[in-house]
């Protein structure tokens, strides 16, 4: 079963510019100017403007729901340097670097977690991804 976040975003068409030119997520739908659905691997992330109907709708306080925080998906990838090159050139905004993992901004301020195994051992989560012994 694949899993699914949802971002709160400013500008979506910005969002998905940014994922998938950047992060190799796959447009899944665009269906409304204030929701889309992108995906890499078996993880879909629901990316929303603020303000619009269903996920992003106000709460009943009449709060408005907003993007930031210190909550990120994490996202493995086969080599961290060419990453941040890449994100680098792009002008995207970093929170931290160091080692094998970094802190990043999307254009909303949402933060994303890219990591780098460094050890044959390490054992991505989900199905089939046990260590054989």
């Amino acid at each position: 079963m694949p899993a699914c976040f949802r971002y709160i975003v400013r500008d979506v068409d910005a969002a998905i510019e940014f994922y998938t030119t950047q992060l190799g997520f796959k447009l899944e739908m665009h269906p409304a100017p204030p929701f889309a659905e992108i995906s890499r691997g078996d993880m879909h992330l629901y990316l929303t403007q603020p303000g619009s109907t269903g996920g992003g709708s106000p709460m009943p306080s009449g709060e408005q729901q907003g993007p930031g925080g210190w909550n990120r998906v994490h996202l493995t990838v086969d080599d961290l340097d060419a990453a941040i090159a890449k994100l680098k050139a792009s002008g995207s905004h970093f929170r931290s670097v160091g080692g094998k993992q970094i802190l990043l901004d999307d254009p909303s301020g949402n933060l994303i977690e890219l990591f780098e195994p460094n050890t044959a051992a390490y054992r991505a989560p989900g199905p089939g991804n046990a260590r054989k012994t």
